[in-house]
């Protein structure tokens, strides 16, 4: 049995966890830390063995009624010693009885099933050293996101996210670095999406948009606006037309998750979702 301790994680400690994240290849954006912060100050918790830190996970939770689960790493050398448990059942005490989503990665999710986690879908990671802009007809006009009211963008972003998440958003779009842009119409949004530089090259995420045209656009934008660098683009795979935007833009598969939930899984517009957020806070 694990003699780890769990508490939750000081603010100074997740640049630590960041460093681990990297370790195993989850490229962290260079402003992550303050922004995931900013969705929970105390939903990450951090593992200690006799005072020295040995794992992490993050319970961030959105209002009551729904929590992500992410940022689940056990140091190597520490593994299969309980530690990771112990995280795993802190984790889920703070998140449930509300509903309980994560990415996992292809070997966990047998350990997530038996957990009361189902499968929903796959998530893609495609990337490209230097993808191409799409081609596109009379595409529609993309501007910043700061030329439009916070309160239409939180509006848009709930409608493709399983709860509110203002406090994050307002840092993931002003973050350092970090390129924000929107697609309006007669409507009011059609579009929103988020560029961040990582430690190696950007990712793309949030991209949500309502219908094909609206996210090429936005692709093309940020594409534009990537500095010199690998982009990197997560979306759902029953977005076919997510996938072949990708495709078409020369970016192939590098890595893949599974959207999972414990509880009812939320009903979202896939359809509408090109990019997901981040594998850490959905």
């Amino acid at each position: 049995m694990s003699t780890v301790a769990v508490r939750t994680m000081r603010a100074a400690e997740l640049p630590l966890a960041l460093d681990w994240a990297a370790a195993e290849g989850w490229n962290p954006g260079l402003a992550d830390a303050a922004c995931f912060l900013a969705a929970d100050p105390d939903g990450f918790l951090i593992a200690e063995l006799a005072g020295e830190p040995v794992g992490c996970v993050s319970a961030v939770r959105y209002g009551d009624g729904f929590g992500f689960l992410g940022f689940y790493i056990v140091r190597p050398g520490f593994r299969g010693q309980g530690h990771g448990l112990a995280l795993w059942q802190a984790a889920m005490a703070r998140l449930r009885p509300g509903v309980v989503g994560l990415d996992g990665v292809v070997a966990q999710q047998a350990n997530y099933r038996r957990s009361g986690f189902d499968l929903l879908h796959r998530n893609i990671r495609y990337a490209a050293a230097a993808p191409q802009a799409p081609s596109m007809v009379g595409a529609p006009a993309v501007v910043d996101a700061a030329s439009v009211p916070f309160a239409a963008i939180a509006a848009f972003d709930r409608r493709h996210f399983p709860a509110a998440r203002e406090a994050f958003l307002r840092g993931w779009i002003t973050a350092p670095g970090h390129v924000a842009r929107v697609v309006t119409g007669a409507q009011g949004l059609r579009g929103f999406a988020v560029l961040r530089p990582c430690r190696e090259g950007s990712k793309i995420g949030p991209l949500f948009a309502q219908g094909p045209e609206m996210a090429r656009a936005l692709f093309a934008d940020l594409l534009a606006a990537a500095p010199p660098g690998p982009v990197f683009l997560d979306m759902p795979e029953p977005n076919g037309d997510a996938l072949a935007m990708a495709r078409e833009a020369g970016m192939t598969p590098a890595f893949e998750t599974a959207r999972m939930y414990a509880g009812p899984a939320p009903a979202l517009p896939l359809h509408d979702i090109y990019g997901i957020t981040s594998f850490e806070l959905g």
